[in-house]
């Protein structure tokens, strides 16, 4: 179960947001007890890059054993 603060992995990409599948975000907010996240996506050194409201389809938990990878944002 996905909680506020808990950090998620955007599924699908989120072209309007200038988001790609496999960003990590951190839930800002719950909506309709889990049915959608607000989500703040951020830079390494602390930028918000974008808050989007997405359904739950659209992130999912970090898993174990992941590693997060660096790309740049325009």
């Amino acid at each position: 179960m996905i909680k506020e603060l808990d950090p998620v992995v955007l599924t699908k990409d989120l072209p309007e947001a200038h988001l790609q599948a496999g960003d990590v975000g951190w839930v800002v907010m719950i909506h309709g007890g889990g049915a959608g996240f607000e989500v703040e996506f951020v830079t390494l050194d602390g930028e918000t890059v974008s808050v989007a409201t997405v359904t739950a389809d659209c992130v999912r938990p970090v898993g174990a054993k992941e590693i997060a990878h660096v790309r740049k944002v325009a």
